[in-house]
């Protein structure tokens, strides 16, 4: 059979990725044809574009950004109509997913959709979309069973893929030496994957260190940006270590983190690492967001909580000063970390066990070959 997956980010490539491997092992000739990274190409896809040509944030850099994004909407219809896949899989990305799943409802293929966008967070009414344009939508969050039932909308719950990456990952036994660490504990900085987010998270962050001489700061840094991008921020930085497509081994190692509002949140959570969520937008951005956002917090574990587990620091609120603030009460001794770890373990008791990838990818594999034969 064959799959087309589209993820726009780096997080979706993770995740299509342990996908696309469940479902070669229960579809052995499977063939899969992908936008995303690296990750879905070494899991097995052909890769026509990577995610890297879509990776606008924020409202204002979208709309500057419209014609490209056109363009390459016009690409992927033209490719997913030149193979007409058993099924395209969209992974997040709302904006552009939401497009190609009513183009290809439109021309009769079969929609999946995993991951779900988070039509719970704003814009509510997105979910009437997705029932009429997917056929199968493959959910990760808990309360987004219930979310969906508003619309009459049956899902299919299948755990969250992070705990499959969690329980894949092996920890590099040499990492503080390759980074010549010496025996302060570790802070983790991890200021996300677009540039646009490093441009603006990074820099408060690294000023952060400044006042916590009794601790190590490492950057995870991505590699679909350019190195050069991060010494020009860190060059006035020399003591903070920065650490490449190794944001796992970091927080393994790591005391606390600053961390950039999104799935790193989560993954940190699960890592049982006290953090301070940060976030900042343009403000033309932000105003638009704060009209439409539905949702009393922007982190994933507040929100699988239900209640305030990790501070967020949002826009006006993202300064060096109180960031400093927050990020010592979560150190040892901090007021606030007993408690921070005493919410984790609620969120991790709420989202259940690993799996997600491979019940999801069986599930997928099943219901195709269900309608080729039927």
């Amino acid at each position: 059979m064959n799959y087309y997956l589209i993820a726009g980010e780096r997080s979706g490539d993770l995740h299509g990725a342990n996908l696309i491997r469940a479902i070669r092992h229960y579809d052995s000739e499977a063939q899969c044809r992908a936008y995303g990274g690296e990750q879905m190409q070494e899991a097995g896809a052909v890769l026509v574009r990577h995610y890297r040509d879509m990776a606008f944030m924020g409202f204002l850099e979208v709309v500057k950004n419209l014609g490209t994004i056109r363009q390459i909407m016009r690409e992927c219809q033209a490719d997913l109509l030149a193979h007409r896949p058993d099924a395209l899989i969209l992974i997040d990305y709302a904006g552009f997913n939401l497009r190609m799943a009513r183009f290809a409802r439109q021309h009769g293929i079969r929609v999946f959709y995993y991951i779900s966008p988070k039509v719970w967070a704003w814009n509510q009414r997105r979910a009437l979309k997705i029932k009429a344009n997917v056929d199968r939508l493959f959910t990760i969050l808990p309360f987004e069973t219930e979310f969906f039932a508003n619309y009459e909308y049956e899902v299919e719950y299948v755990g969250n893929p992070l705990l499959d990456a969690l329980a894949d990952f092996k920890p590099n036994p040499d990492f503080r030496a390759t980074l010549n660490l010496d025996n302060r504990p570790v802070v983790a900085l991890l200021p996300g994957s677009r540039r646009q987010e490093i441009m603006v998270m990074l820099p408060v962050m690294l000023e952060v260190s400044r006042q916590f001489a009794d601790y190590q700061f490492v950057v995870g840094t991505v590699s679909n940006l350019p190195v050069s991008l991060y010494n020009s921020l860190l060059e006035k930085y020399p003591d903070v270590k920065q650490v490449n497509d190794a944001a796992y081994d970091l927080l393994h190692n790591a005391t606390a983190a600053l961390v950039t509002s999104g799935t790193a949140t989560l993954e940190t959570a699960l890592f049982n690492v006290p953090q301070v969520v940060c976030y900042k937008t343009t403000t033309v951005s932000y105003a638009i967001a704060k009209r439409l956002i539905a949702v009393p917090f922007i982190s994933l574990v507040n929100l699988i909580a239900g209640h305030e587990v990790v501070k967020e620091l949002i826009q006006s609120d993202f300064t060096a000063n109180l960031v400093s603030k927050e990020l010592g009460s979560v150190l040892p001794g901090g007021q606030h970390r007993a408690e921070q770890l005493a919410g984790y373990a609620d969120v991790r008791q709420k989202m259940g066990e690993p799996g997600a990838s491979e019940r999801a990818g069986r599930k997928m594999v099943e219901l195709v070959r269900a309608t080729a034969s039927a």
